[in-house]
């Protein structure tokens, strides 16, 4: 069984300051065996991590899309910001990556889609994170997992972690897997 977090970040975010190393020795203290580095607009934390870690790193990014977040899993290069969620969306999808929804319908700042963006990109959206540990309102989480309910799609549990001490806070346990995209989604 893994103990996975799908959405976490470094120093190569804007507003986070964990290195690296640090990262993977938290992740070993909490028993995090799964991970994937979903940095703000930049997938050179996640590399970093993959080169260090003795566990599984999925390369990530959170990309600014010009309506709000959208997380690429999977990816082999950095997906600009600023586009819209549907071209983000597609140039994850061009990668064999897979779309995943952070922080559904939080608001207040968080930069998360709203309804009218996220139903556009519904046919891309792979994984939505049903618990994001950083999000306060209980009811953002429970919109996110009954929008996910609805259209057939699995969720996450997630620590969005921009610290060290928020690893471990929050993870999705699932089986084994053989390292694709495909066999995450299966495995999920």
């Amino acid at each position: 069984m893994l103990r996975a977090d799908f959405h976490m970040h470094t120093h190569f975010s804007g507003d986070c300051l964990t290195p690296p190393e640090a990262l993977v020795r938290r992740c070993e203290q909490v028993g995090l065996n799964c991970i994937a580095v979903t940095d703000h607009n930049s997938i050179e934390g996640a590399r970093a991590v993959q080169a260090i870690a003795a566990f599984q790193v999925i390369l990530g990014e959170e990309i600014k899309s010009t309506a709000g977040e959208v997380t690429g899993l999977f990816l082999t290069e950095e997906i600009p910001p600023g586009l819209s969620p549907v071209e983000t969306a597609r140039r994850i999808k061009a990668q064999g990556g897979l779309v995943s929804v952070p922080h559904p319908f939080t608001g207040m700042g968080r930069s998360s889609l709203s309804e009218e963006p996220l139903l556009e990109i519904l046919e891309y959206v792979d994984i939505v994170e049903g618990f994001n540990a950083r999000t306060a309102s209980s009811a953002a989480n429970d919109k996110g997992t009954a929008f996910a309910a609805e259209h057939g799609l699995p969720t996450t549990a997630v620590s969005d972690a921009h610290t060290t001490r928020e690893l471990g806070r929050s993870y999705t346990e699932f089986p084994e897997f053989d390292g694709t995209p495909e066999g995450f989604k299966a495995a999920l």
